[in-house]
């Protein structure tokens, strides 16, 4: 059974008497454990598939389902949860906090969990382990770098162990050195097994996942198996 699977889907959006058609009949599978790129230009769709993948927006017709739930018809509120259970997100301009600690930041989205206080800690301190970054936990995110900030950010996504990291264009703020930091991380979460669908219109980027759904106007152009696999190289290695 596939995590993710989506048939005949279209997304249209309507303003008053004006719709504008922005997906059409998409069909693919994504399975656990994948790392998938979707690859486009500005205005080709991959941002609205992107929304609705993560639970952040609703399809016009078709099928979605995530680990064989059609999730096509749920309410706004049952989204929400999906979302707070299912995802993490890391976004281009990373969406700290500014007056909050780094460990208050990667706490955050267990806050309304049934977590205790210690546990949330606990689990906020691993995720930062993970990425390097155990030794900021007291620092704002003022006295960070970009390529901490993004990391971060990666680890905040992580701290609910969710089914699925979605990298909305995560190297775009960054230097060239700190984005193969972030992209390191990548790869190293999709070896340890998390699903990672990365969002980017850069082919470098692209090209460090292992599949490139190429989509353009609003359909999937291309869904290919990358064959000379970028690799985030041993030199990239984070500075503590």
């Amino acid at each position: 059974m596939a995590l993710i699977e989506l048939k005949h889907v279209f997304k249209d959006y309507q303003n008053e008497e004006v719709v504008t058609p922005v997906l059409h009949d998409l069909n693919f599978k994504i399975e656990k454990g994948e790392f998938v790129a979707i690859m486009g230009p500005s205005g080709s769709g991959k941002s609205t598939l992107m929304h609705i993948l993560g639970f952040l927006d609703k399809i016009t017709k078709g099928e979605f389902l995530f680990g064989g739930k059609d999730v096509s018809m749920l309410s706004d509120d049952e989204l929400a949860v999906m979302r707070g259970q299912s995802i993490g997100f890391v976004f281009q301009a990373f969406h700290l906090l500014p007056r909050t600690t780094v460990l208050e930041n990667v706490m955050l989205p267990l806050i309304y969990s049934q977590v205790s206080a210690e546990e949330r800690s606990a689990r906020a301190k691993a995720a930062l382990d993970s990425v390097g970054l155990s030794h900021r936990l007291e620092f704002s995110p003022s006295q960070l770098s970009g390529g901490e900030k993004q990391r971060v950010a990666i680890a905040r996504a992580l701290v609910n162990n969710p089914s699925v990291i979605f990298a909305d264009e995560p190297t775009g703020n960054l230097d060239s050195k700190s984005g193969l930091q972030v992209m390191k991380i990548l790869q190293k979460l999709n070896d340890d097994g998390h699903t990672i669908i990365l969002v980017t219109h850069e082919k470098y980027t692209a090209d460090h996942a292992k599949r490139i759904l190429r989509i353009k106007d609003g359909v999937i152009e291309s869904d290919d198996k990358v064959l000379n696999r970028q690799i985030a190289a041993a030199s990239t290695d984070l500075v503590k």
